[in-house]
């Protein structure tokens, strides 16, 4: 392969396609969580059910986001990416005219699919129209934008509940995204895996749902109906048939959502384990500290203060990245994942002492410490899931370590909600003072992150012989952008395009 080739760069429409798609997704997803208390209290919904505007959006996610991919590499990575963009639209328009919480959940539930399509087509666009070192600058500037839409979700959504009403933001989100329709469609060259099976697994996307949808049931409604109570034991026995019968159909698929044969790679299991405890660690607290700072009987926050309040986190979590891959290689990733998920387990174990009577400043060391501790594991995590498959695989491990960053966020919110109700709920009913029930249900869904963080360390054993690669301008990014997404950091063959 020439030189010219090996560094050919993407051009300059599918560079604003897919970095400006890939901010505007992330930003729309981390600033929702800031948006629920206004969303309540304007459609007389409980902030309970609306959790399911974030568990519904990650569950769609995980099951699409593989399949996605999958469908540009057969019928046009760019039409199928202008179909996401479109939906994504159509998705907004429904969420800010929605009158119930039933309207805000189902056009959460199709963002999820939006969301899920565009990030892995534009993706696959970027990585087509380009090569090399051209490649590996395009997914750098991709793993930016989407790092940085992520940190500025929160404060987004704040300015725009104080200003325009809940609804600006998915009509802001609306607009930008129908701006990439017409830049996509005219300046990217169609493009699709020829030497790819043209078989696409619906079954797999299917039973990806059946696997998680009743087990994110039987976590946000066990509480309620009763951990050994028919309706919870339906759930979860449905749950495990759904995922006995995801193992036995991807053995038998054409083109498998996952090659099972990979989960053999113990470094890749690890890594993969690592973002799916990240995932939900970050999602459970940003939903249970932003609903806990929010509400009138504790610091009674405007969104755009709640906003406000996330940013030592999320500055702490930008600022240790260009230490995060040099810190990995030298003490090796397993190393650094491990520290990473102790230094969050002891920040969420200090969580479970509070009470009614900490202010703000009482809780931004524990964020900022639980940040650099996540974004530490996170970092050698997300780069460990590609590199250490070998190159014709990243867009498999990829893939498996995305639709896990989905899983991860979907089951850990619905569990700490529950968690946080059910000791809220209690408290309340023995005559506690609302205060002290609210500090009571965090400290209690507290534990639950700890436990989280802390078997994260056991990582160790499995990532300990996986070597980190020496740092460039791409592994920043990744680092950076693996909150919310996984990118290669080698240049990958256009017949392995990443998802």
């Amino acid at each position: 392969m020439s030189t010219e080739v090996q560094s050919k760069k993407a051009g300059l429409g599918v560079l604003l396609a897919a970095c400006v798609s890939a901010l505007v997704v992330n930003a729309n997803t981390s600033a929702v969580t800031i948006l629920l208390p206004a969303i309540s209290a304007d459609l007389g919904v409980p902030v309970d059910q609306l959790q399911w505007a974030v568990t519904g959006y990650m569950l769609v996610g995980a099951a699409v986001i593989v399949t996605s991919g999958a469908l540009g590499d057969v019928f046009g990575r760019r039409r199928v990416f202008i179909g996401g963009l479109l939906l994504f639209v159509a998705s907004c328009a429904l969420i800010a005219l929605a009158g119930s919480g039933a309207g805000v959940v189902a056009g959460r539930m199709i963002q999820g699919a939006a969301g899920s399509t565009i990030l892995a087509c534009g993706m696959s666009l970027l990585s087509v129209g380009s090569a090399g070192a051209g490649q590996m600058k395009a997914i750098t500037m991709w793993g930016a934008a989407s790092a940085v839409g992520a940190a500025a979700g929160p404060l987004i959504g704040g300015v725009l509940v104080d200003s325009t009403g809940w609804q600006g933001l998915f009509w802001i989100d609306a607009v930008i995204a129908a701006i990439c329709i017409p830049i996509a469609r005219f300046t990217v060259r169609e493009s699709r895996d020829e030497q790819r099976s043209r078989s696409i697994d619906v079954l797999g996307t299917v039973l990806v749902a059946v696997a998680l949808a009743p087990l994110v049931l039987a976590l946000s409604e066990g509480g309620s109906w009763g951990w050994f109570s028919a309706p919870t034991i339906g759930c979860l026995v449905l749950a495990v048939v759904g995922g006995f019968g995801f193992v036995a159909a991807e053995k038998r698929a054409a083109a498998p959502l996952v090659d099972l044969a990979l989960l053999r790679n113990r470094v890749l299991v690890g890594a993969t384990i690592a973002i799916l405890l990240v995932a939900g660690a970050i999602n459970a607290l940003m939903y249970l500290l932003s609903l806990y700072f929010q509400d009138p009987a504790t610091f009674g926050m405007t969104p755009l203060e709640a906003g406000l309040a996330t940013l030592p986190a999320a500055a702490a979590m930008i600022a240790i990245t260009p230490l995060i891959t040099p810190l990995a290689v030298r003490i090796g990733a397993g190393r650094a994942v491990a520290l990473g998920f102790g230094l969050a387990a002891l920040a969420s174990a200090a969580l479970i002492r509070v009470d009614a009577g900490w202010t703000y400043a009482t809780f931004v060391l524990p964020l900022i410490v639980i940040a650099v501790g996540l974004g530490l594991a996170n970092g050698p995590a997300s780069s460990a899931s590609t590199s250490a498959v070998p190159e014709d695989q990243v867009g498999q491990a990829s893939g498996i370590s995305n639709m896990a960053r989905y899983v991860g966020g979907s089951l850990a919110v619905a569990a700490v909600a529950t968690v946080s109700t059910a000791v809220t709920d209690a408290r309340t009913a023995d005559g506690v003072a609302t205060a002290d029930a609210l500090a009571a249900g965090l400290a209690g869904a507290s534990i639950l992150m700890t436990v989280m963080s802390a078997a994260g360390v056991a990582l160790i054993v499995l990532m300990r012989r996986h070597r980190a690669e020496k740092p460039h301008a791409v592994h920043l990014a990744a680092a950076a952008a693996s909150t919310s997404h996984t990118i290669p950091t080698r240049p990958v063959p256009i017949g392995g395009t990443p998802t």
